[in-house]
């Protein structure tokens, strides 16, 4: 009956704060934390860090993870633990500030199916001096453009109606027209050509199914 009433629940428990260690690391912190003789409380935080890295051996000789080690046994000890850290102490205030927003760009093309990779592209092609080198990259450039327009849009398209957006993109400083990119063909060709064969995969599965039958099964 003892035995019942001195039972331990989790929900009775204190809150774990790094719950990837553990509750038996947790009370080792805490009894770090207890220690009233600081050279005793030192030799216990190291012995704390070892077994720690032990969990992953390949890394706990490498100074940054055992800044990070050190950095999470002051977070398991809310701060609490008064020992002497090889590395600087990471205050609390430092942990909890939320960082500053990232900048997402605010693109809003208006041929979308293009994305934003084309748009880069083309403001790199009209900065380069004009010669074969700018030939070459605004041609694939174009040819790009229709890929990505045939993989969202339709099954063909006319190569008049790429260099009038190519142009437009542009600021009219890339006028293609009287050029002749790939052919259409050749994009839809590759593109079957990736596409998984998944029929073939149901019958050859039905075949292993149909040989199958009938066997004994021990």
């Amino acid at each position: 009956m003892n035995l019942v009433e001195n039972l331990e629940y989790n929900t009775e428990r204190a809150h774990l704060i790094i719950p990837e260690y553990g509750r038996h690391f947790q009370k080792m912190v805490d009894h770090a934390v207890s220690i009233e003789d600081r050279e005793e409380r030192n030799k216990v935080a190291k012995s704390i860090i070892s077994v720690m890295g032990n969990l992953q051996p390949h890394l706990r000789d490498v100074p940054d993870f055992q800044h990070k080690l050190w950095d999470q046994l002051f977070i398991m000890s809310d701060f609490k633990l008064d020992v002497d850290s090889p590395f600087p102490i990471t205050s609390k205030e430092v942990l909890q500030k939320r960082p500053e927003p990232l900048a997402y760009p605010q693109n809003h093309p208006k041929y979308r199916f293009y994305g934003n990779n084309i748009k880069r592209m083309i403001d790199v092609a009209v900065k380069w001096e004009k010669g074969d080198m700018r030939d070459g990259l605004e041609y694939a450039i174009a040819n790009h453009m229709k890929k990505c327009y045939l993989n969202w849009n339709k099954d063909t398209v006319d190569d008049t109606a790429i260099f009038q957006h190519l142009l437009e993109l542009s600021d009219g400083q890339i006028d293609l027209t009287g050029e002749n990119l790939t052919d259409s063909g050749q994009f839809l060709k590759n593109r079957v050509a990736k596409t998984p064969r998944y029929g073939n995969n149901n019958n050859k599965k039905t075949q292993r199914n149909n040989n199958n039958r009938g066997k004994k099964r021990y």
